[in-house]
């Protein structure tokens, strides 16, 4: 039976942490997880935007509003505070424009982003107690805290590797996708199942028995590969691929980086731990 593991969002929280002590809270769930993944306590960000009401995040990540530029994401932040995109623009928010954060602003800023390095002590503590699947379980919540957190996938391989699962391992915003036949690596690249990315995508999966090939269509984008063939299309463009698409065990597998750029995800690797970890921007 899988437990969630949720911690106390409080700056108070990381430093009894490093005096060796953590809270957490231990309950049954489906999928190791609470079905929110949200702090027990949280945080709010009240500002007054209204100074800058045409302002995106985009255009102000990239200082287009100039000193203006950290209010469109201080707007977005209150949206997404107990999301995994809550950590990387809390993240932003205090090391780009800091100087236009009061005090207050910048201890609930903190405490997001210290929910990674919270959960990842405890994940710490449970290891040196002898409780490796309980610490999977923790540090498996510190990456739904931030997808793009690739250190915490690398501690998350690590604890895997304790417990005997070797081999590649696949990360899709920050799940883990159910497959028949597990990731490997072929001449270089990183085969996955399709169907498995696809649906974690949540892509439209289709498969051709005369052409043996399979199509996925997302977002107006649609990719096609044939089997045994380094042929494949993307919205009817001509790409040549460094290993084709083969069929193992049954299931249909497919080189990861590639799909996953062409459906405008992106996907990063993990050398030492073997990992793959593919999220939408």
């Amino acid at each position: 039976m899988k437990k969630t593991w949720t911690i106390l969002a409080s700056c108070a929280l990381a430093t009894s942490l490093m005096a060796g002590s953590a809270f957490a809270k231990s309950e049954n769930g489906n999928n190791g997880s609470n079905g929110d993944n949200k702090p027990d306590k949280s945080i709010t960000v009240d500002v007054d935007v209204n100074a800058n009401a045409d302002a995106s995040v985009t255009s102000d990540t990239y200082g287009s509003h100039g000193s203006n530029g950290y209010k469109g994401l201080l707007n977005a932040i209150n949206n997404v505070k107990d999301k995994p995109a809550g950590a990387v623009i809390a993240d932003l928010l205090l090391t780009k424009y800091e100087t236009k954060l009061t005090d207050e602003m910048k201890a609930e800023l903190e405490a997001i982003t210290e929910k990674v390095a919270a959960l990842s002590a405890v994940a710490d503590i449970l290891v040196q107690n002898g409780s490796v699947t309980e610490a999977v379980y923790v540090q498996k919540e510190a990456i739904t805290a931030n997808v793009k957190n690739i250190d915490s996938y690398k501690k998350l391989g690590k604890l895997y590797d304790k417990l005997g699962k070797k081999g590649v391992k696949l990360y899709v915003n920050g799940e883990e996708p159910a497959f028949e036949v597990a990731p490997f690596i072929r001449e270089g690249s990183t085969l996955v199942p399709f169907r498995a990315i696809s649906e974690a995508l949540k892509a439209t999966v289709s498969w051709d028995p005369e052409e043996r090939s399979v199509t996925v269509t997302r977002d107006g984008i649609t990719v096609k590969l044939f089997i045994d063939s380094k042929t494949a299309t993307v919205n009817g463009n001509e790409v040549t691929l460094e290993v084709p698409a083969a069929i193992e065990n049954g299931s249909t597998v497919v080189p990861v980086r590639f799909v996953s750029e062409a459906l405008k995800a992106a996907v990063k690797w993990e050398a030492e731990t073997q990992s793959v970890v593919i999220y939408e921007e």
